[in-house]
């Protein structure tokens, strides 16, 4: 193990940390609570974003922009997303400074600039689109409108944590506006299983959908769908949402529509979002106490080539070499580095890449080039094999492959271990002490339950299964009559 990582038995919260830092992800910034994502942390996060913007502009979407600041007024239109996200709100109230006149060199707040309304810099950005889509609708023919929008938000939390939780983080928010009810909901679903699509097969994570209960669902919504993950110390992870939002906002921003009988109706709306705390899930789910481990299929560099060398004149043959072999390995859309800077001994690289979790490592030496062989190594299970130069490209292919399965297996397997039922409390209690993970559970549906358990355990429910059963049971609490089991965990 690297003496520069802190292992996860020993301090998982600080071998996260470790791990983000060191492996060139991010960086704290002079902005409390806010992050740098560094340029590897960054072409991480365009390789899910392109792969997204994609699968949302397949299924019929369009991206728009929408300004940073809300006008409080408008903040306030939907009662229960306002109060919902009060206490996270960051306001504008001046648009000046002047000199500070007893402070030479200072700056001060210009009394004299004081804004006529007060700007909400958006948590979420229902409030300004839904005042925006009131223009935008008249008819059913302008129905349905699909739109997403890529963006920053702010929520301003006090206790932060790289990537999971910061004050400022990107995003995504798609923001739909339907003619009916069924529509709606279809939305809201579809939206949901683009998200688990995304995580399962490229980013390698195992998730489970469901529906919130009614304490856990996004404020203004009817009702809260999400896809939740399972890190490896057994917390659960929200990994998406996808809000069904009723006429809600229609109705806060009285955004009407005639239909095909000519009669007036309120709009039905969806939201759903992913954002930057995705990598946060990456790093948690597949890494281990040597560094990052990451998917292929998003991976920033899935090939990195070392030569190995004594003097100029073998660095030069080896250079021929290498350079054909990535022109064959980017021939078959494979990103790869050559990497024969002189700066830095091959042991070295060989722990900064694997540090940064690149899938595949290829070294080529003098001897190498003379058996036309070359050494390649796998970074998820630390296995070398030499393998002949002739067509090596189609076999890091299909190793690029097996890599990406097998690292999603091995997330669901650890995930399926970690899905136990508990049927009392005192169960219940112990699996949460001593093995974490998804605890299955009758719960009795009601809110007081809900925030009984969550007050004596730190447990929420974090969905309930759409594919869950009717099963007749007891509340693990109450005792009270229950029909379907929900899962707990203690979650990020």
């Amino acid at each position: 193990m690297s003496k520069e990582i802190t292992s996860r038995e020993q301090d998982y919260s600080q071998w996260y940390n470790d791990l983000v830092l060191k492996g060139d992800l991010a960086d704290y910034s002079a902005v409390r609570g806010c992050m740098v994502i560094k340029p590897y942390g960054f072409a991480l996060w365009e390789n899910m974003r392109d792969v997204l913007d994609r699968m949302f502009k397949d299924t019929g979407h369009q991206n728009a922009y929408f300004p940073l600041f809300v006008p409080k007024s408008l903040f306030e239109a939907e009662e229960k997303n306002a109060e919902g996200f009060a206490k996270e709100c960051a306001v504008v109230t001046h648009y000046r400074l002047k000199n500070d006149p007893s402070q030479p060199g200072k700056l001060m707040v210009d009394p004299e600039a004081k804004l006529e309304e007060e700007l909400v810099v958006r948590p979420t950005s229902e409030a300004i689109i839904w005042n925006t889509y009131k223009g935008w609708i008249q008819s059913y023919r302008d129905l349905p409108i699909l739109v997403n929008q890529w963006a920053n938000v702010v929520r301003w939390e006090m206790r932060t944590r790289l990537f999971l939780r910061t004050a400022e983080f990107l995003w995504q928010e798609g923001h739909t506006a339907h003619a009916s009810k069924e529509e709606a909901i279809e939305e809201t679903r579809k939206m949901l299983d683009v998200y688990a699509d995304f995580v399962e097969n490229w980013m390698a994570v195992p998730v489970i959908k469901g529906v919130k209960s009614p304490n856990e669902r996004f404020a203004g919504a009817e009702d809260t769908y999400c896809i939740e993950a399972l890190m490896q110390d057994g917390k659960a992870l929200q990994a998406g949402t996808s809000h069904f939002l009723g006429q809600n906002f229609a109705k806060a921003f009285d955004v009407k529509f005639s239909d095909k009988e000519n009669k007036l109706d309120y709009v039905w709306a969806t939201s759903w979002g992913v954002s930057t705390r995705l990598i946060g899930a990456l790093v948690m789910a597949h890494s281990d106490d040597d560094g990052l481990i990451l998917p292929p299929k998003i991976a920033p560099i899935q090939v990195v080539i070392v030569p190995i060398y004594k003097g100029d004149e073998q660095k030069a043959l080896i250079d021929v070499k290498a350079h054909e072999l990535v022109k064959k390995l980017k021939g078959l859309g494979i990103s790869v580095k050559y990497d024969n800077s002189d700066n830095s001994r091959p042991g070295w690289k060989f722990a900064e890449y694997e540090m940064k979790g690149i899938p595949v490592r290829m070294a080529i030496g003098a001897r190498d080039m003379q058996n036309n062989v070359v050494e390649v190594a796998r970074r998820d299970t630390k296995e070398k094999q030499t393998v002949s130069m002739d067509g090596i490209e189609f076999y890091v292919q299909t190793l690029l492959e097996e890599i990406q399965l097998h690292i999603y297996n091995k997330a669901k397997t650890y995930r399926d271990e970690h899905i136990t039922k508990a049927d009392d409390w005192n169960t219940f209690v112990n699996l949460l002490d001593t093995k974490g993970g998804f605890i299955s559970a009758h719960w009795d549906g009601t809110a007081e339950t809900e925030e009984q358990i969550k007050e004596q355990t730190k447990a929420t429910i974090r969905c309930i299964p759409l594919d869950a059963k009717e099963e007749a049971g007891k509340c693990i609490l109450t005792g009270k009559p229950s029909s379907v089991r929900v899962l707990f965990a203690r979650a990020y």
